[in-house]
């Protein structure tokens, strides 16, 4: 080995395996979406036994429920381009702490409006974690095993939503309502603590950015024993769609990037307003249709199971076939499965069965929409262009709930509301092929 030599970083990562080190930030990222998962779920958990204690009514708990998932929205907005300025880790950890701050404040509110506040200050800060995360992961990840890595954190939501309903059902009857709160607070301000002395930051970003060479070289060790001198030097390849010093907002919306960052935004708000209309009336329209009320939350829970397996699969096929056309067929083959599903009535093993397939095709599809944005977006803009496709993909959240409410109360059925959501499944597998037929032939990120 030359003794004097300069260093690709993502050539580098890109030519071994996953060292442990490696594997130490997949596990922080995942423990960190884990408890994202669960703070999203829990106060739909809370809901009946706040109503019951401070006696309100649904449309007073309206606000509580929507108020984080505003201020996920313009968390996210807010969150990617301080992480393409200041760094991923300083973003991340700050979200985490404040995040699990208003959490635990949560626990102390004694009036509607408190618990509104904090719930909107959690959900902003929450907003920058999963595209941060997102970007992390991919910039830490061997470009063959990339989406599978990617997939495999953000199937962390899922665990952490499925075990908030667990969890919550364990420990309101015993401590009540605040206890959940209390975990959902506590925890994440510790790991963010933990954080600071474990969680690196980005190895191509700290290249990037011209950091400290006996920094960057003490992380590249790490990564890759014995791969660096005293003497060697890094660098990571600037694309050619990328001007130097170009602000990350414009990188996202220039002449390369505009048409591709549409088409994901169009995917990603179709599919939160898919999966967060399902899972969020689905145990409604599930009794309606003819089932108890416990069997309707298990068939429920099955759409919530269904995700860790699809993120994984999903992952592990995006890293081998063309990663367009596995998500597009995910979604279409969930869309057929829904409309099966909806036909079904009252037969119990089968509702479960196909709840779980449809949750790991659509969960694990929106998990592998985040392997998808980290691998188009370069890595001047990509925690930019990662939190843009969030935002603007929360307002489907919101709009779903809306939309929810006023087709049952206009009367449909699980059938027809089944029917309806193939739209927005059929819309993003076209926009996966179009975005597909743009940049086929056209270079990609550069790490």
């Amino acid at each position: 080995m030359s003794q004097n030599h300069e260093i690709n970083v993502r050539e580098l990562l890109d030519s071994r395996g996953v060292s442990t080190y490696q594997k130490l930030v997949i596990f922080l990222c995942f423990l960190i979406v884990v408890m994202d998962g669960f703070d999203v779920v829990i106060m739909g958990f809370v809901g009946p036994s706040l109503k019951e204690a401070w006696n309100l009514s649904n449309n007073d708990l309206a606000p509580v429920l929507s108020a984080a998932l505003f201020g996920l929205t313009f968390g996210a907005l807010a969150a990617g381009p301080l992480g393409d300025r200041f760094g991923r880790r300083k973003v991340l950890i700050v979200s985490v702490f404040i995040f699990g701050l208003f959490t635990l404040l949560v626990a102390f509110a004694t009036q509607i409006w408190h618990m509104i506040v904090f719930r909107f200050i959690a959900g902003f800060a929450m907003g920058g974690i999963m595209p941060m995360v997102a970007t992390l992961a991919k910039e830490y990840s061997p470009e063959h095993r990339s989406s599978l890595l990617v997939t495999i954190v953000f199937a962390g939501f899922t665990v952490g939503a499925a075990g908030g309903g667990f969890l919550a059902a364990w420990m309101i009857p015993q401590w009540g309502w605040p206890s959940v709160f209390w975990f959902g607070g506590v925890v994440p301000m510790l790991l963010s603590l933990f954080m600071i002395f474990k969680l690196p930051e980005s190895l191509a970003y700290m290249v990037h950015k011209g950091a400290d060479r006996q920094a960057i070289r003490k992380i590249v060790e790490q990564c890759a024993p014995g791969s660096t001198t005293e003497q060697s030097t890094f660098f990571v390849p600037q694309p050619q769609t990328v001007q130097s010093n170009e602000n990350p907002i414009k990188t996202v919306l220039n002449q390369h990037y505009t048409k591709g960052t549409l088409l994901l935004w169009v995917i990603y708000f179709s599919h939160l307003f898919l999966v967060y209309l399902l899972g969020s009336w689905m145990p409604t329209m599930i009794k309606e249709s003819g089932m108890t009320a416990a069997q309707a939350s298990i068939i429920s829970a099955m759409f919530q199971l269904g995700g860790p397996l699809g993120s994984i699969m999903l992952g592990w096929f995006m890293d081998r076939f063309e990663p367009h056309r596995v998500l597009a067929l995910s979604y279409i083959s969930g869309a057929v499965v829904l409309v099966f599903m909806s036909s079904l009535g009252a037969e119990y093993l089968l509702l479960c069965i196909t709840s779980f397939y449809i949750g790991a095709a659509f969960n694990g599809g929106g998990t592998g929409m985040n392997a998808l944005s980290s691998n188009f977006f370069p890595l001047s803009a990509r925690a930019t262009g990662n939190s843009w496709m969030h935002g603007i993909g929360r307002t489907g959240a919101i709009i779903s709930a809306f939309a929810g409410a006023w087709m049952l109360n206009a009367g449909w059925n699980f059938s027809t509301v089944a029917m309806a959501l193939t739209i927005p499944a059929l819309l993003i597998a076209v926009s996966l092929a179009i975005k597909y037929l743009l940049y086929r032939n056209q270079p990609g990120a550069e790490v």
